[in-house]
C-alpha cells in the first residue's frame, strides 16, 4: 500500500501519519472519533468497493455528498486513495445548484453519508443513469435501489475489506479537488485544484506553524470552502486531530474550542466578528491556541486585536487567497506594537506572499504598476491551479500571460497597493465580486437568478448591509413593477444557498443610470442608506 513512485501527492501525508500514528485520534466529529487506522482502513474499504463497482469509462473524480458525519471524511481520504481527485457537494445547499455541480463534473461515482441520504432521490433526478452509489452507512439499501431504478446503489453489507484496496496511480499534476464556486453568468465555476499546488500550499504550512502529531484543529469551513483543505491535511500531514463541532456546536465556537483544547484555530473574520458580540474574546479565554487563523475576507483589526488578547499564548496570521491560487497566497503574521500602523482603513493587511509566489500589481491592461500605485493584483507560482473545469474561455480570461512575462498569472480580481518596504494591502474588489460570510459571491449569479425567476429584463443584487469585509448579506432591485416580491424571493431561496439569498427584494419601474448609460449601483445603494 506504499505510494505510487511518483512526487508527493495529497493522499501521501496521511498515509504516512496512519502508518506511524495508527493509535492517535485523527478526527473527532461530535461524539464520534476515529483513529488514524481507524480512519484509513475506512477510507480503503470505500476505494475497494468503488472500484469494484467502478462504471465503464469512469474518469478521475469522485463526488462525496455529506456534511459534518466521519463517512464523509473517509470518503474523501477513499477518492483520494483511489487515485481520484474528491468533488465534494453540500447537502446544505440547494439540490438543484447540487444537481448541477454533480451533472457538470461527470462523476460516476457518488458516495453520501446519513446526514444527505435523505436528499439522494431529489439529488438524482433527471440524471442519467448508471452511477455507482454507495451509502456505506445504510443497512439495507433494497428500497433506496428500487426508487433509483437505473444506477447501482451499494450499502454497507456491499462494503469490501480494507485489505483489497490497491492505490490508484496518481500524478502531481492531476486533479486533487475540484470545487465550484460562484460564477456571473448563474452557473458555478469549477476550480481545478492539482495534487502539486495543494501539497506545495501544505508544505509551507506545517512547517511555518511546526505541527506535530500533538495539534487539535479547528474545522468550521464547509467542505465546499477551500479552507477547509487546511483544516483536514495541514492536520493529517503531521499526525494531529481535526476536531469537526455539530452544527448546534458551531453556535458556540469559544465553548468548543475549550472542550477540545484546541490549539490551531482558523475561521473567516466574520466568525471572530460574531463571538467578539457574543462576547466570547474574554481576556485570556483560549489558553491552549497557539495559532489564531483567518481568511476569506477582509480582516478588521478590533477584531484580531481582541481575539489575541482572548489567546494571549497564540500567534495571530491573516491569511489571503482565491481558490485559483490554492487556499491562501499571501500572509501576514500580526504584531501588536508595529501592526496598528500598517494597517489601512481598520483592515489588517494581507502581508506577502507565499514562497515561490511571485505578485504583480496592474493597470488594465495588465502592465506592472511601481511600487505603491494601487491596481489589480495578478499571481504566479507553484500554487496557480491549471484553471476551470471544461471551461476554456473562463480560463483564457482568468489566467493571463501579461505584458513582458512568459509565466501564466492568475487575475484575482482584487485591488491593492504594494508600498515600499511595507506589507500588501488589499483595497477591495475591481469588479462586482464581494464577500459575503466569507464565501466569495458574485452578484452577478444572483442577479442571473432574479432574472430567470422573475421574468423581468433587469435584476441588480446589491451587497447590504455593507461591512468593512463586504456584506452581511444581499438585497436585490428588479424590474418588474408588476411582480410578486414575496414569489420571486421564495423562487430566488430554492436556488441559491442561504448566503447568497437576498433578503429584500424592491420591485422598481426605472432604474437609475450612470453618465455610461449603466445601472447606477451606487445611487441604489444610496437608497438604501437614506432607508436605514
Amino acid at each position: 500500500m506504499a505510494p505510487t513512485p511518483h512526487a508527493r501527492t495529497l493522499r501521501d501525508g496521511f498515509l504516512r501519519a496512519a502508518e506511524r500514528h495508527a493509535d492517535r485520534e485523527a478526527l473527532t466529529v461530535g461524539d464520534a472519533t476515529r483513529t488514524y487506522a481507524a480512519l484509513r482502513d475506512e477510507a480503503f474499504a470505500l476505494a475497494a468497493t468503488l472500484d469494484a463497482h467502478a462504471p465503464d469509462g469512469e474518469g478521475q473524480l469522485t463526488a462525496v455528498f455529506g456534511h459534518r458525519h466521519p463517512t464523509t471524511f473517509a470518503a474523501i481520504l477513499g477518492a483520494l486513495v483511489r487515485g481520484h481527485g474528491y468533488v465534494p457537494l453540500n447537502p446544505s445547499f440547494p439540490i438543484d445548484r447540487t444537481r448541477s455541480m454533480l451533472v457538470r463534473s461527470e462523476v460516476r461515482s457518488v458516495v453520501v453519508d446519513p446526514t444527505a441520504v435523505g436528499q439522494l432521490e431529489a439529488l438524482l433526478e433527471g440524471v442519467p443513469a448508471g452511477l455507482t452509489v454507495l451509502v456505506p452507512d445504510a443497512d439495507d439499501v433494497a428500497e433506496l435501489a428500487a426508487r433509483l431504478d437505473g444506477h447501482r446503489v451499494l450499502g454497507r453489507a456491499d462494503l469490501r475489506p480494507a485489505s483489497e484496496a490497491t492505490l490508484g496511480a496518481a500524478e502531481p499534476d492531476g486533479v486533487a479537488y475540484l470545487l465550484f464556486t460562484s460564477g456571473s453568468t448563474g452557473n458555478p465555476k469549477g476550480v481545478m485544484v492539482a495534487h502539486r499546488n495543494v501539497t506545495a500550499f501544505v508544505d509551507v504550512m506545517v512547517e511555518r506553524y511546526a505541527i506535530t502529531h500533538e495539534d487539535r484543529f479547528s474545522n468550521t469551513f464547509d467542505l465546499t470552502f477551500d479552507l477547509s483543505v487546511f483544516d483536514m491535511f495541514c492536520a493529517w500531514e503531521r499526525g494531529a486531530c481535526l476536531c469537526v463541532p455539530t452544527a448546534q456546536q458551531k453556535m458556540f465556537p469559544g465553548k468548543y474550542v475549550k472542550k477540545q483544547g484546541l490549539t490551531v484555530w482558523f475561521s473567516v473574520p466574520s466568525t471572530g466578528v460574531l463571538m467578539s458580540r457574543l462576547k466570547m474574546l474574554k481576556p485570556g479565554a483560549y489558553p491552549t491556541l497557539r495559532w489564531t487563523l483567518f481568511c476569506g475576507e477582509a480582516l478588521p483589526v478590533e477584531i484580531i486585536e481582541r481575539f489575541q488578547e482572548a489567546a494571549p499564548g497564540s500567534i495571530c496570521e491573516n491569511l489571503y487567497g482565491p481558490t485559483e491560487l490554492t487556499i491562501a497566497c499571501t500572509l501576514y503574521r500580526w504584531d501588536a506594537e508595529r501592526s496598528p500602523a500598517e494597517a489601512h482603513l481598520g483592515v489588517v493587511p494581507i502581508g506577502e506572499p507565499y514562497p515561490g509566489m511571485e505578485i504583480r500589481v496592474a493597470d488594465a491592461s495588465l502592465a506592472a504598476l511601481p511600487r505603491g500605485e494601487a491596481g489589480e493584483l495578478l499571481m504566479t507560482g507553484p500554487q496557480t491551479t491549471p484553471g476551470y473545469w471544461r471551461d476554456p474561455e473562463r480560463t483564457a480570461k482568468a489566467f493571463v500571460v501579461p505584458p513582458g512575462e512568459t509565466r501564466t498569472f492568475y487575475r484575482t480580481g482584487d485591488r491593492v497597493v504594494w508600498p515600499e518596504g511595507k506589507p500588501l494591502l488589499y483595497l477591495g474588489r475591481v469588479d462586482n465580486q464581494i464577500k459575503i460570510q466569507g464565501y466569495r459571491v458574485e452578484l452577478g449569479e444572483i442577479e442571473a437568478v432574479l432574472r430567470e425567476v422573475s421574468g423581468a429584463e433587469v435584476a441588480i443584487a446589491i451587497g447590504w448591509p455593507a461591512t468593512s469585509s463586504g456584506a452581511d448579506g444581499v438585497v436585490a432591485f428588479v424590474g418588474a413593477p408588476e411582480a410578486d416580491a414575496a414569489a420571486i424571493l421564495d423562487a430566488a431561496r430554492e436556488r441559491l444557498p442561504s448566503y447568497m439569498q437576498p433578503s429584500a427584494v424592491h420591485l422598481v419601474e426605472t432604474f437609475p443610470l450612470n453618465a455610461n448609460g449603466k445601472v447606477d449601483r451606487k445611487a441604489l445603494r444610496a437608497r438604501l442608506e437614506a432607508d436605514a
